[in-house]
């Protein structure tokens, strides 16, 4: 159906910058809204910015003022510019959208790994 591939995580040390995309394939039409998510170790999967294709913006109080989530409909990808990262961003970020047709389908990318360090 739909297929998201993650790219752009790495190991930077704090204060860096990193821009992670992510390219959807396969019948990825019309994608309600895409976003990115975040699990650190031993913590559940947490919500870090998503954006509709109304382009309705939402950010977790934690990486606002300082990511940004962007969506280029044309090629079917979503970016996120993180920018000042810290310590406590360290985690596996997933691509996710969701989309509309006989019923609502959800899909995830399989992860890339963002490691703020010194």
């Amino acid at each position: 159906q739909v297929h998201l591939v993650e790219s752009g995580g790495g190991m930077v040390q704090p204060g860096g910058s990193l821009r992670l995309s992510c390219q959807a394939s396969g019948s990825a039409y019309d994608l309600y809204a895409m976003a990115w998510h975040r699990q650190a170790p031993r913590k559940q999967r947490e919500l870090v910015a998503q954006i509709t294709s109304a382009g309705t913006i939402d950010y977790s109080d934690s990486v606002n003022g300082r990511f940004t989530i962007f969506r280029n409909k044309v090629n079917n990808t979503v970016s996120l510019q993180m920018n000042n990262l810290q310590p406590e961003d360290t985690g596996v970020y997933f691509c996710y959208t969701v989309t509309f047709g006989v019923r609502a389908m959800e899909y995830w990318g399989k992860g890339t790994r963002v490691t703020v360090s010194s």
